[in-house]
């Protein structure tokens, strides 16, 4: 190229360039924490403000929002509430938390996932606001969410303001799966009567117990909603990078693997890829032939599905250092998939090859949990007698239908 003609051509590739690096920046969503920057975290200004979070609060630049309240002019953040793993991250799953101090802002940080999952009237007492911004997977059985409603109800009785500083839903906002929880099996891996699968983001979901009165007292409630998300988008089309929600969700992905396998993990005899270098991403036993169980489960023709055979060993956990046969699967296309499902099908497929395991028999001790977190007892009780994924798909989706009519008033996006 002649000299003359490479000076503009340099320019036009790098207008080029620009335009498409300021289109991509465009499509990034803003999460609650700076669109409440962005207005100056007026709302907050001369309160006492206590904070509810962990790793995943944290803006675009992964600042996290610990500091982010704790450095801005007018803003006294006072107080800091851990839910499970810990407002650092430095818990593993289930293990209880003791209140302490915080280490960076040397701030009291009470446990909420510890000898209470609620704040207390001393944890609150001088606290004017609550704020919640906590990145959830949109699954109920994530207890997260149950530490937001336990939080709001405390708020309400309390008379403190609740704010939640509003983020992505990495499932999308427009799967919903799974019955509604049922009351009497209400715990902290399903606190509400809502779907397995609720299709909506942390503020929608509050907006929806407060308004529908499903909580122990009604607090006075603010969302600060996202600026640029819609309900057809994945985590990939936010912009935002993904920060592990706890340390067997390192990737947004893994959300999807979680709802598709999470509840038969509740068993005991079935490896579910926990310990291993592919958490909620993988069906294996001992006694399993590999390339058999693949076979079978990709003769269902499942839309979206692919399954692999694979031999591995969990390096902890409870089949630690044991070989391993088994699937691992691949959503091609989650839109298209019921993720309940997989994990019943599997076990269906599983029994059709083994019929002397008796599952149940093998999990005694976690059927209560297995039923906490299904949200109902029916599904165990109906699907085992005969091992049919097809005996129970009415009582998955006998809800979802009111339940979309409910959230309507609700949804903010």
């Amino acid at each position: 190229m002649k000299p003359k003609y490479l000076l503009p051509a340099l320019i036009s590739v790098f207008l080029l360039f620009s335009s498409s690096l300021q289109a991509q920046y465009q499509k990034i969503v803003k999460t609650g924490i700076e669109v409440l920057r962005s207005d100056g975290f007026s709302i907050l200004k001369g309160k006492n403000i206590g904070l509810i979070t962990n790793p995943t609060g944290v803006d675009s630049q992964l600042k996290s929002t610990i500091d982010i309240l704790f450095e801005a002019k007018g803003v006294k953040l006072v107080a800091l509430f851990g839910p499970e793993h810990g407002v650092r991250g430095d818990v593993y799953a289930g293990e209880k938390i003791e209140s302490a101090k915080d280490p960076v802002t040397g701030l009291p940080v009470y446990s909420l996932y510890g000898a209470t999952h609620k704040p207390t009237r001393e944890m609150l007492e001088g606290i004017d606001v609550l704020v919640y911004d906590i990145q959830d997977i949109g699954c109920r059985s994530y207890t997260y969410i149950s530490t937001m409603g336990k939080a709001m109800e405390a708020a309400a009785e309390n008379n403190i303001e609740f704010i939640v500083l509003d983020r992505p839903n990495p499932l999308g906002g427009k799967k919903i799966e799974g019955p509604v929880a049922e009351e009497k099996l209400f715990s902290m891996v399903g606190a509400f009567p809502v779907p397995y699968v609720y299709g909506m983001t942390a503020g929608e979901l509050a907006g929806f117990l407060n308004g529908e009165n499903l909580l122990k007292g009604k607090c006075k409630l603010t969302v600060v909603p996202m600026e640029g998300w819609k309900r057809s988008m994945t985590y990939s089309d936010t912009g935002l990078k993904w920060v592990q929600t706890s340390p067997h969700v390192p990737y947004y992905e893994t959300a999807f693997f979680y709802v598709a396998s999470g509840i038969l993990g509740e068993l005991i005899p079935i490896n579910i890829g926990i310990g291993y270098t592919l958490p909620f991403q993988l069906f294996g036993a001992e006694w399993i032939d590999a390339q058999k169980m693949a076979d079978a489960m990709n003769a269902l023709n499942l839309k979206g599905l692919i399954f692999r055979p694979l031999y591995y060993k969990p390096y902890y956990s409870r089949q630690a250092n044991k070989l391993l046969g088994g699937v691992q699967f691949f959503l091609t296309e989650p839109e298209k998939v019921n993720l309940m499902s997989i994990q019943f099908l599997f076990l269906q497929e599983h029994h059709k090859l083994y019929p002397d395991i008796d599952i149940l028999k093998l999990s005694e001790g976690r059927i209560s949990m297995f039923d906490k977190v299904c949200g109902t007892s029916q599904i165990r009780e109906k699907f085992f007698e005969n091992y049919n994924y097809a005996d129970i798909k009415n009582i998955m989706n006998k809800d979802i239908d009111d339940f979309k009519h409910k959230i309507r008033k609700y949804l903010i996006y």
